[in-house]
Protein backbone atom coordinates (compact mmCIF):
# COMPACT_ATOMS: atom_id res chain seq x y z
CA UNK A 1 0.00 0.00 0.00
CA UNK A 2 3.17 2.37 0.83
CA UNK A 3 4.38 2.31 -2.51
CA UNK A 4 1.32 2.20 -4.27
CA UNK A 5 0.65 5.76 -2.32
CA UNK A 6 4.13 6.92 -3.18
CA UNK A 7 4.60 5.97 -6.25
CA UNK A 8 1.21 5.78 -8.14
CA UNK A 9 -0.51 8.82 -7.09
CA UNK A 10 0.49 11.68 -9.30
CA UNK A 11 -2.68 14.68 -9.34
CA UNK A 12 -1.23 17.57 -11.32
CA UNK A 13 -1.60 21.32 -10.40
CA UNK A 14 -2.76 23.40 -13.18
CA UNK A 15 -3.58 26.95 -13.48
CA UNK A 16 -7.41 27.48 -12.45
CA UNK A 17 -8.12 28.81 -15.91
CA UNK A 18 -6.81 25.80 -17.63
CA UNK A 19 -9.37 23.48 -15.55
CA UNK A 20 -12.33 26.26 -15.64
CA UNK A 21 -13.28 24.56 -18.90
CA UNK A 22 -14.00 20.71 -17.44
CA UNK A 23 -13.94 19.59 -21.35
CA UNK A 24 -10.64 20.92 -21.77
CA UNK A 25 -8.14 17.46 -21.70
CA UNK A 26 -6.16 18.73 -18.82
CA UNK A 27 -9.21 18.85 -16.60
CA UNK A 28 -10.75 15.91 -17.21
CA UNK A 29 -7.13 14.48 -16.42
CA UNK A 30 -7.16 15.89 -13.58
CA UNK A 31 -10.31 14.47 -12.26
CA UNK A 32 -9.88 10.96 -13.21
CA UNK A 33 -6.40 11.54 -10.80
CA UNK A 34 -8.32 12.79 -8.48
CA UNK A 35 -11.06 10.19 -8.23
CA UNK A 36 -8.41 7.52 -8.83
CA UNK A 37 -6.49 8.61 -5.22
CA UNK A 38 -10.13 8.76 -3.08
CA UNK A 39 -10.59 5.17 -4.51
CA UNK A 40 -7.22 4.33 -2.79
CA UNK A 41 -8.05 5.81 -0.35
CA UNK A 42 -10.71 4.16 0.21
CA UNK A 43 -9.02 0.67 -0.27
CA UNK A 44 -6.31 1.95 2.15
CA UNK A 45 -8.92 2.76 4.62
CA UNK A 46 -10.65 -1.01 4.51
CA UNK A 47 -7.43 -2.33 6.24
CA UNK A 48 -8.16 -0.36 9.06
CA UNK A 49 -8.75 -3.24 11.72
CA UNK A 50 -6.31 -5.42 10.33
CA UNK A 51 -3.43 -3.56 10.14
CA UNK A 52 -2.53 -0.67 12.58
CA UNK A 53 -4.42 1.95 12.79
CA UNK A 54 -1.55 4.14 12.71
CA UNK A 55 -0.30 3.24 9.52
CA UNK A 56 -4.15 3.42 8.19
CA UNK A 57 -3.93 6.85 9.23
CA UNK A 58 -0.65 7.74 8.10
CA UNK A 59 -1.09 6.42 4.67
CA UNK A 60 -4.46 7.17 4.45
CA UNK A 61 -4.72 10.70 6.23
CA UNK A 62 -1.45 12.07 6.03
CA UNK A 63 0.25 10.84 2.44
CA UNK A 64 -3.20 10.87 0.59
CA UNK A 65 -5.35 13.62 2.32
CA UNK A 66 -3.21 16.10 3.44
CA UNK A 67 -0.29 15.53 0.13
CA UNK A 68 -2.44 14.95 -2.92
CA UNK A 69 -6.44 14.94 -2.43
CA UNK A 70 -6.55 18.20 -0.02
CA UNK A 71 -4.85 20.53 -2.96
CA UNK A 72 -6.98 19.29 -5.56
CA UNK A 73 -9.74 20.35 -2.83
CA UNK A 74 -8.27 23.54 -1.98
CA UNK A 75 -8.09 24.15 -6.09
CA UNK A 76 -11.64 23.46 -6.54
CA UNK A 77 -14.24 26.54 -6.86
CA UNK A 78 -16.46 26.20 -4.37
CA UNK A 79 -19.45 24.66 -5.61
CA UNK A 80 -21.29 21.11 -5.85
CA UNK A 81 -18.19 19.64 -7.37
CA UNK A 82 -16.18 20.66 -4.64
CA UNK A 83 -19.14 19.59 -2.32
CA UNK A 84 -18.99 16.15 -4.21
CA UNK A 85 -15.15 16.12 -3.51
CA UNK A 86 -15.44 16.73 0.23
CA UNK A 87 -18.58 13.98 0.26
CA UNK A 88 -17.03 11.61 -1.00
CA UNK A 89 -13.71 12.10 1.13
CA UNK A 90 -15.79 11.53 3.98
CA UNK A 91 -17.71 8.77 3.21
CA UNK A 92 -14.45 7.07 3.38
CA UNK A 93 -13.40 7.16 6.58
CA UNK A 94 -13.96 4.99 9.24
CA UNK A 95 -16.71 5.96 11.81
CA UNK A 96 -14.66 4.76 14.57
CA UNK A 97 -11.99 6.91 14.55
CA UNK A 98 -14.45 9.53 15.62
CA UNK A 99 -16.16 7.62 18.59
CA UNK A 100 -13.45 9.07 21.41
CA UNK A 101 -13.46 12.58 20.49
CA UNK A 102 -15.03 15.17 22.25
CA UNK A 103 -17.36 17.54 20.87
CA UNK A 104 -16.14 19.81 18.12
CA UNK A 105 -12.48 18.43 17.80
CA UNK A 106 -11.53 16.40 14.81
CA UNK A 107 -8.13 14.10 14.20
CA UNK A 108 -4.60 15.93 14.24
CA UNK A 109 -4.74 14.66 10.45
CA UNK A 110 -8.00 16.15 9.32
CA UNK A 111 -7.18 19.55 10.16
CA UNK A 112 -6.76 21.40 7.42
CA UNK A 113 -9.78 19.85 5.72
CA UNK A 114 -12.48 20.42 8.53
CA UNK A 115 -10.83 24.00 8.24
CA UNK A 116 -12.01 23.58 4.76
CA UNK A 117 -15.27 22.02 5.59
CA UNK A 118 -16.56 24.75 7.78
CA UNK A 119 -15.19 27.50 5.18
Amino acid sequence: MKKSVEEDVFIPLYPKSTVEDKTSLRSKFQERRFWSAVKLLSNVVLWDGIVQEDKVRDLGLSKLLNRYLLLNILNTPLGPANVEKCSKVVACLPERWFQDLQGGSTLPELLNFSQHLLQ
